[in-house]
């Protein structure tokens, strides 16, 4: 199997391989980058049959990689593997065509759970994901219409950020960007969440779990 990781911390990539290659059930191919952009290349030149993707990227997020992957009509299993937790992301993911998303702090027999599932089902529900799914239907509002599922990547980035307490120069800072910038996405994200004011900005996020 072609296995394609992107991931922006080299250690990560490693310890991904390294779990992989330690179940005897498994023969892998490992394909690796930090970025979005030599990952699309390498989907361009590989019979890639199974990604992990990681949401944080430089540059390009994850979250747009699956979107250009999936635009391009490309069906490749796609496993985000995040150090955000479910309730963040996960169902965000999915609906951008996502196969699976698994957190960071699970366990290592997780991740080959996810994989074999991946090969066999083509789909992976975490039991996380599956409580939050089932909350979603539960609440009988239609799936994806929440405002804040409208930003894009980095102006929920930045959303959380602001959120959690963080002034704009420490957003900037965080993120490699200006003030001037993180001005810009403040301005357009308040508008799409119709929020006024960062203590808006943060009952919103709060009530809807993108932060604790």
């Amino acid at each position: 199997m072609n296995i394609l990781i992107v991931d922006d911390h080299s250690v990560v990539r490693k310890g991904l391989m390294q779990i992989i290659e330690e179940d005897p059930s498994l023969e892998a191919r490992f394909f690796e980058t930090a970025t979005a952009q030599e990952a699309t290349r390498i989907l361009a030149g590989h019979p890639i049959e199974l990604v992990i993707l990681d949401i944080s990227l430089p540059g390009k997020g994850g979250l747009d990689l699956l979107k250009e992957i999936r635009t391009g009509k490309n069906e490749v299993p796609v496993l985000i593997v995040s150090m955000y937790p479910e309730e963040q992301y996960a169902i965000r993911a999915l609906k951008l065509g996502a196969n699976g998303y698994l957190s960071k702090a699970t366990a290592a027999e997780d991740l080959i759970c996810a994989i074999k599932q991946l090969t066999t089902s083509g789909k992976y529900i975490s039991p996380a994901l599956s409580s939050l799914l089932a909350a979603e239907v539960a609440s009988g509002r239609p799936l994806g219409k929440l405002p804040h599922e409208m930003l894009s990547y980095r102006e929920l980035q930045i959303a959380c950020l602001l959120a959690s307490g963080k002034s704009s120069q420490e957003a900037a800072a965080e993120l490699c960007l200006s003030v001037k910038t993180i001005g810009s996405y403040r301005s357009r994200l308040m508008q799409k969440l119709n929020v006024r004011n960062n203590a808006e900005l943060t009952s919103y996020c709060i009530r809807h779990a993108l932060v604790s």
